[in-house]
């Protein structure tokens, strides 16, 4: 990522997106080079004669609602998501508030070699400040929830990790008259991440228990994932919310399709949606995946472990701060605490290692390793689970063991690694 790459990527969108002219809309997180890449894109549009419009620090699904709802031709997303703040990246949406299709993108990168083009003078697009973009996305989480519902009565901690929901997390919550205790919520362009938010939960449950609040909620960095800690201090991952958004939502006979989650969700929570006679599937890992299963099914809700959770019900993308507004809602509305909600879900023991590999391996194509999962399929029985998946972004083959016997799950996934280890080592 340097200037010169976010120039000339602003200019191959602009052929690819727009030929004839139009508006991009621009959101960041808090990373210092937030501000260099923001720049850059916005020279790149202007340059090709796109009007653009600039948010500031936005959550990623604020984006895409802002896309949508500012008739913008598109929208861009600078941000690495949980990643530290010396990484940075690029994200587009199309005008719907949809990521952009594989072709789409294979057209962009096609031409993200060339040159910047610049247009003559009187053809260049113009840049403009959205004032109202906070205001306007935090309305839209509040109309998410039933009409009149408050949060009063409730301590809430808020975790923002530093990162682009640091306004519109805490200041949504206590204009639902909760009393919040805010914790990552002063970024400095350099603190994202560091020791908070989704993927850096322990101050938080150190939060929660200290100060006795209800509940406690983690952003990441770009606002699109959630976890959420109960009153005890206890993590709920988003397989836990996922399982509490399908139970509220077949109790209330409002679940439309089979909930979808990961071949990496927890054998746990198919087992406690099947109990309540709810269909679950699994996509490949990436929101991308799960959002291409739901459509097919006519579904509303998936998500992933992480906590990127879709309630495609309220909003086009995953949304860590409607996701959380749905879990409270439903605590307000039972008057059950978290901890209880999530009790109808029993996480299985899970076991997952990392096995270093040289290049691309296909372990489905390798007899040794198809033998050893086999055998250990057998001894697992209908109560467990093996996943094998080569990752998509590190030399490693991921090996996952689910069972009801932790000891049995760890020993199994010990033998797979060393299995794959010794095959293509």
């Amino acid at each position: 990522m340097t200037v010169d790459f976010a120039l000339r990527l602003a200019s191959a969108a602009a052929q690819v997106l727009v030929p004839g002219g139009g508006t991009v809309l621009i959101g960041k997180d808090t990373r210092v080079s937030g501000y260099l890449f923001e720049s850059a894109l916005e020279a790149g549009f202007v340059a090709a004669g796109v009007d653009v419009l600039l948010t500031g620090p936005l959550p990623t699904p604020a984006i895409a609602y802002l896309t949508n709802t500012t008739r913008a031709d598109f929208g861009i997303v600078i941000s690495a998501s949980h990643n530290p703040y010396y990484d940075n990246g690029i994200k587009f949406f199309d005008g719907a508030g949809s990521k952009l299709s594989d072709g789409m993108e294979d057209a962009i990168e096609s031409l993200i070699d060339q040159p910047p083009r610049t247009c003559e003078s009187s053809e260049l697009g113009q840049a403009t400040t959205l004032t109202t973009a906070r205001l306007d996305y935090m309305n839209f989480c509040r109309r998410s929830l039933p009409e009149g519902m408050d949060f009063d009565g409730l301590k809430i901690v808020v975790d923002a990790s530093h990162g682009a929901a640091y306004k519109v997390a805490p200041r949504l919550m206590a204009d639902l008259r909760a009393d919040v205790v805010p914790v990552g919520c002063s970024p400095n362009g350099r603190n994202i991440n560091d020791g908070v938010g989704s993927t850096r939960p322990d101050l938080l449950k150190l939060t929660v228990s200290g100060v006795r609040a209800h509940v406690g909620v983690a952003l990441d960095g770009d606002g699109d994932r959630v976890i959420m800690v109960d009153e005890r201090g206890e993590i709920v991952d988003g397989d836990g919310l996922l399982y509490i958004l399908a139970a509220d939502r077949s109790r209330r006979q409002v679940l439309k399709g089979p909930v979808v989650g990961t071949v990496m969700s927890n054998f746990g929570l198919e087992l406690a949606l099947g109990e309540l006679g709810i269909e679950f599937r699994r996509a490949k890992v990436g929101d991308r995946q799960v959002l291409a299963m739901l459509q097919q099914h006519n579904g509303t809700l998936g998500g992933e472990t992480s906590g990127h959770v879709i309630c495609l019900d309220k909003t086009t993308t995953g949304d860590g701060l409607i996701t959380a507004l749905q879990v409270l809602a439903i605590m307000r509305e039972t008057g059950r605490s978290l901890s209880d909600l999530a009790s109808g879900m029993r996480r299985l023991p899970q076991t997952l290692l990392n096995v270093k590999v040289e290049g691309r391996v296909d372990v489905d194509a390798n007899p040794s390793i198809r033998a050893a999962v086999k055998s250990a399929e057998s001894t697992l029985g209908s109560r467990g689970r093996i996943v094998l998946r080569a990752s998509g972004t590190e030399p490693v083959v991921r090996v996952m063991v689910e069972g009801e016997d932790e000891a049995l799950v760890k020993r199994l996934a010990q033998d797979l690694a060393a299995k794959v280890q010794a095959s293509v080592g």
